[in-house]
């Protein structure tokens, strides 16, 4: 009995690993996307629920508010490149373009990295320039965050080209499970033998912990790639890469304010107290968040490749998968998080409970933007990303005038009102903009006309 029951869910399983189609090495992708970032978020969250406890609400919010900065310019520096590698390895390798594909992948690490160092200085010298308008126990954190900046664009460039190979593993490992745990190693470590943890050693830590892990990512993946692409010579079509990323640039900037903009605009507002318990909220959420980019990080090439070799049914079709990929998980880990929300939100200190009809809130703009799947990867992809600029715009707009106008009022809660509204804007825009420029529907809803 037991060999009929097992022997079956064997077999499926081997099938499903040996089976090299598109959609099951995108399932597969997804799949262990999805798996590493719930570790992931696993991790982050319980390292953060620590250093909220060993920190306090004060120190805390100066690490969130500073990282926060970090987390948008990291990723803006490169422009565009980071989500470029997904349209430019694909189109290169389809067309037979060695020559092309070499030069990419050396050049567009080699430019991150320079680009990262001027986002960096140019960073220390604003804060430096500031002087006393900067509060002092914000001035070595935001130094320390300048100098991680390389580091944090070369890591974004590297991720891109990894899962533009499918190497789920080495994209995502590296920042997204190493790194917290040398965090939490250190941070242990220091915690035990009674040193002082506050704002400067967290992010001091994090930014050591960066570096490693991406020069690390740096060496294994020269290793992958030296088995994969010949040995030969490289033509740097930087010009064509820049031309073709800065669109995306905008858009990717567009959708980190978005993602950002509430506590940015928090810290004019509220203390690093408010700002805590707000970030404490909304990472709470971060599950969630991470089932629509694991979906994304597997698809995105996917949609490049079906849309540059004209298989227009194909790209319908794993459309479709990919919004009920993103949609269903959504809502599940929603619920789940709704109710236990107020005992998490405790873990975190004494305080941090009054945050909890934030996750409630918020997951409204979540829900929305789950029911549209990876949509903005799809218009970015398929050479729309002007549109996706114009969505994300405007949701920005909405988000910052809200932000405004609520969080004088409303405080905490205002700005998380103002960013579900944002994101409810987002995907409505977003559906509409797929709808009428590649006539695909990314709605998990099909209405039917009577």
């Amino acid at each position: 009995m037991r060999r009929r029951v097992v022997g079956p869910i064997v077999a499926r399983i081997t099938a499903f690993r040996s089976d090299d189609s598109d959609r099951s090495v995108a399932r597969r992708s997804a799949g262990a996307a999805f798996l590493i970032r719930v570790a992931s978020a696993g991790i982050l969250f319980v390292s953060q629920i620590l250093l909220a406890r060993w920190m306090g609400r004060f120190e805390f919010g100066i690490y969130v508010a500073v990282w926060a900065w970090a987390s948008v310019l990291g990723p803006l520096a490169p422009l565009g490149l980071a989500y470029g590698s997904q349209r430019f390895i694909p189109e290169y390798r389809h067309r037979g373009d060695l020559d092309g594909l070499r030069g990419f992948l050396t050049g567009a690490r080699l430019l991150s990295l320079a680009q990262g160092a001027v986002a960096g200085a140019l960073l220390a010298a604003v804060v430096l320039a500031l002087g006393r308008h900067v509060p002092v126990h914000f001035l070595v954190p935001f130094l320390i965050a300048a100098a991680t900046l390389p580091a944090f664009t070369l890591s974004m460039v590297q991720d891109g080209m990894a899962r533009s190979f499918d190497w789920i593993d080495l994209a995502l490992i590296p920042l997204f499970i190493v790194q917290p745990l040398l965090i939490l190693a250190v941070m242990g470590g220091l915690h035990a033998t009674g040193g002082a943890i506050d704002a400067v050693a967290v992010l001091a830590t994090t930014g050591g912990a960066m570096w490693l892990v991406t020069l690390v990512q740096a060496v294994l993946m020269r290793r992958r790639l030296a088995g994969t692409v010949p040995a030969g010579p490289r033509r740097y079509d930087m010009r064509y890469w820049l031309k073709t990323s800065l669109p995306i640039f905008v858009v990717d900037g567009f959708f980190l304010l978005l993602f950002y903009v509430d506590i940015l605009v928090l810290q004019l507002y509220v203390g690093p107290q408010d700002v805590a318990i707000y970030y404490a909220a909304s990472k709470t959420l971060s599950l969630v968040h991470f089932i629509s980019y694991a979906v994304g990080a597997a698809v995105a090439h996917r949609f490049s490749a079906y849309h540059v070799a004209g298989e227009r049914e194909k790209l319908k079709s794993f459309v479709g998968d990919a919004v009920r990929w993103t949609f269903w998980p959504t809502l599940a880990f929603g619920v789940v998080l709704a109710a236990l929300g107020l005992p998490i939100l405790r873990l975190f200190g004494p305080g941090f409970d009054a945050g909890y009809p934030l996750i409630l809130i918020i997951m409204i703009g979540l829900l929305a933007r789950g029911a549209v799947g990876p949509a903005e990867r799809l218009l970015n992809m398929t050479g729309h990303q002007s549109l996706c600029a114009v969505v994300y715009a405007t949701a920005l707009a909405v988000n910052v005038i809200l932000c405004v106008v609520l969080i004088p009022r409303f405080g905490i809660f205002g700005a998380g009102w103002a960013t579900a509204a944002a994101v409810v804007v987002e995907s409505m825009m977003l559906f509409v903009m797929v709808k009428r420029r590649l006539g695909l529907h990314v709605f998990i809803v099909r209405f039917r006309r009577s």
